[in-house]
């Protein structure tokens, strides 16, 4: 028998995604501050996990959730000692990562991200597994410094480099290693504990996801702290747990299509059977990841 896909958690990724929808609910929502190294703190509230790196540089933050969680966000940072931030850096487009873009840039912040990340914010963007259309952000929102391959920050006594995954959530994501803190941001590349979302309508893919881990953990040791887009605090361990799944999993999908099965037969198949009970019970269900899986296979 097929799954149903559970639309509320549909609706859970529809609002994390669009922030005129999910606005309204931030009015109770609080910021919660881990620290994970000397200067280096993960920030979670609504949205994707912050990280922050502040010091007598400069205060830089990895992604800033929704708009009407900034001065929260701000706040949380002041209790840490530390003023106003200066670097935005985007792990990709999506607006539960972005929503804070034209707040920070209107306060001075200098907002950095790969060059697809500026591109698909400046024009209207459709997102085909909610069947749901994101208008263009404001000019303010928009990243001001792109790039294409990598860009590396000396801020902090640290030096703190990006590298753009190409094809993995979105075509616009980056991982950000803070080298001397060894602490690894992977945004929506990676979800803790759960099956990813795969966003194939902004030019993600299985394949890719795939790719970013495998950079994550050429970049990773065993004492690095791993920020994901979503999810608890992790380990390389769990990096590697996660990418073997992914792999095993798509690898299964393969073999399947292979044999001409069509989509609903993959999903039948239920071929993340064993992980389901734990991975697949967040946001992102078993049938919306196998059907991601064979959508990426077979496009």
């Amino acid at each position: 028998m097929l799954r149903i896909i559970n639309p509320t958690r549909l609706l859970a990724v529809t609002l994390a995604l669009t922030p005129g929808l999910a606005s309204a609910q931030e009015q109770d929502v609080q910021i919660d501050i881990s620290p994970l190294a000397d200067g280096v703190w993960m920030l979670t509230g609504r949205g994707g996990n912050i990280g922050v790196a502040a010091g007598d540089d400069a205060v830089f933050i990895v992604d800033d959730q929704f708009a009407p969680l900034t001065e929260r966000i701000s706040a949380a940072i002041r209790t840490l000692g530390h003023g106003d931030v200066e670097f935005v850096f985007n792990t990709h487009w999506h607006g539960d990562h972005t929503g804070g873009n034209e707040n920070f840039g209107q306060a001075g912040a200098l907002i950095v991200a790969h060059s697809n990340v500026r591109e698909r914010m400046s024009v209207e963007q459709f997102l085909e597994a909610f069947n749901r259309t994101v208008e263009a952000s404001p000019p303010d929102a928009l990243p001001v410094v792109t790039f294409t391959t990598d860009i590396a920050f000396h801020l902090n006594g640290d030096d703190i480099e990006a590298v753009h995954v190409p094809n993995a959530h979105t075509d616009g994501d980056a991982i950000v290693f803070m080298r001397n803190a060894n602490v690894l941001h992977m945004g929506d590349t990676y979800f803790s504990g759960r099956y990813p979302f795969i966003d194939l309508s902004s030019g993600g893919s299985i394949d890719g996801v795939i790719g970013a881990a495998d950079v994550g953990l050429e970049l990773a040791d065993d004492a690095t702290r791993i920020i994901p887009g979503h999810g608890p605090l992790s380990s390389r361990e769990d990096l590697e747990q996660y990418r073997d799944l992914l792999a095993t999993v798509r690898d299964r999908v393969a073999v399947l299509i292979g044999e001409g099965k069509s989509e609903d037969e993959v999903v039948a198949a239920a071929p993340s059977a064993e992980w389901d009970g734990t991975w697949g019970t967040s946001s992102i269900g078993p049938e919306m990841f196998i059907r991601t899986i064979y959508s990426s296979l077979t496009r």
